[in-house]
């Protein structure tokens, strides 16, 4: 386990800015969910969940569910990304998981009503990208055309893991923003209350073939701090303007 005197050493030389976002029932910002999935988040729920309850994750989806509903009681724009997999395609390195239609690839409990909600978006991916994972056959791109439609000028994201699809698809929302492929979007806004990523410990990784030790707290961290580097803004906080 990495200490947390490390992880306190690191976040002084590698800071993080972030400030608290304020939303208001007519802002322009859409909310974009990362894998909030049984697969990733339910206790026991596949090979790539948590084995116990976890407190990074937990509140990561209370927080979603707390936005979520802002969001659906005010009619603005929600997309969810829902990782799903056909059983023959494998994604190295990581073993099987969420496979297409199973309990694994569906909403966490808290957040499956979201299914039936009018201004959600629902876009189930296979691979670890969801800006890539977006993309149609024709060549269009399913998320750039629910920010157009919708006149976003900035989108808000959550999820899991903070490391790997949430900064994977932070990456290139920038560059496709950057490149003007996304107008009229301007901020791409990463959550840290509302993010997680998985928890592996040296000593657990070692006993294991082909594993690395990914320590939550730190790759949590590296993370937002990379987002931060590519261009997002990162909040601690998130209020809103009106009650719920």
């Amino acid at each position: 386990m990495v200490s947390s005197t490390i992880i306190d050493q690191l976040k002084m030389e590698l800071p993080l800015k972030q400030e608290t976002l304020v939303l208001s029932a007519d802002n322009s910002t859409g909310l974009v969910l990362v894998d909030l999935v049984n697969g990733f988040c339910t206790v026991g729920a596949g090979n790539m969940a948590p084995k116990v309850p976890n407190k990074q994750i937990e509140e990561m989806v209370e927080e979603t569910a707390r936005l979520a509903r802002f969001f659906c009681d005010n009619k603005l724009p929600i997309f969810a990304f829902l990782d799903s997999h056909h059983p023959d395609v494998p994604e190295p390195p990581y073993p099987p998981h969420c496979f297409a239609g199973t309990h694994e690839s569906k909403l966490v409990p808290e957040l499956e009503w979201l299914e039936s909600e009018s201004n959600v978006t629902i876009r189930l991916k296979d691979c670890i990208d969801g800006f890539l994972g977006s993309m149609e056959e024709n060549g269009s791109n399913v998320f750039a055309n629910w920010v157009k439609t919708n006149r976003l000028e900035s989108v808000l994201v959550v999820g899991i893991c903070t490391d790997i699809c949430v900064l994977d698809f932070v990456s290139s929302a920038l560059s496709a923003r950057n490149r003007g492929i996304l107008t009229p979007l301007k901020d791409v806004i990463v959550y840290s209350g509302a993010c997680a990523t998985y928890d592996l410990p040296l000593h657990v990784a070692e006993t294991m073939k082909d594993a690395i030790a990914h320590p939550q707290d730190l790759m949590h961290h590296i993370a937002l701090y990379m987002a931060q580097g590519r261009g997002a803004k990162v909040v601690s906080e998130v209020t809103f303007t009106t009650q719920l």
